[in-house]
């Protein structure tokens, strides 16, 4: 056995009020698999990887959850990360994330990307990267 640190990208975790719903919002707009953790916590995942396999998005409850306001505003709740999502056609995918639950963002800031809201107020931007997406090093497809 090696005494090698090993440290690997496990999961991306996102408070919420809700978790095992907002699991299913980013579950069908990447059309990945939901796990149900317990109460508290549930994850996506790649299809086809079995959970850890590859990097997930997991969900934390947090009753004192409060959406970030975006663009920022001073004395308002800062967003701290936020998701950005390869896409090889920007508006259909805008029109499949709306159909999904998201929204749109009053305030752009590129033609080359969208800042969308998830259900719970977390911005996540939608990228126009057809080589990105079409490159044979791309996995999670």
């Amino acid at each position: 056995m090696s005494d090698e640190l090993k440290i690997k990208m496990y999961s991306f975790t996102v408070d919420c009020t809700d978790p095992h719903e907002l699991a299913k919002f980013y579950a069908a707009l990447l059309k990945w698999e939901v796990l149900s953790i317990d109460e508290d916590y549930a994850c996506v995942y790649a299809p086809g990887t079995n959970q850890g396999a590859y990097p997930g998005i997991t969900f934390q409850r947090n009753p004192a959850y409060q959406p970030p306001v975006w663009p920022e505003k001073p004395e308002a709740q800062q967003q701290m990360a936020h998701l950005d999502f390869a896409v090889n056609d920007l508006e259909k995918a805008v029109e499949y994330a709306v159909h999904c639950g998201a929204t749109i963002a009053e305030e752009q800031f590129s033609d080359t990307w969208r800042v969308m809201l998830d259900p719970a107020g977390h911005p996540f931007c939608l990228c126009q990267m057809k080589a990105v997406i079409e490159s044979a090093h791309f996995a999670l497809l």
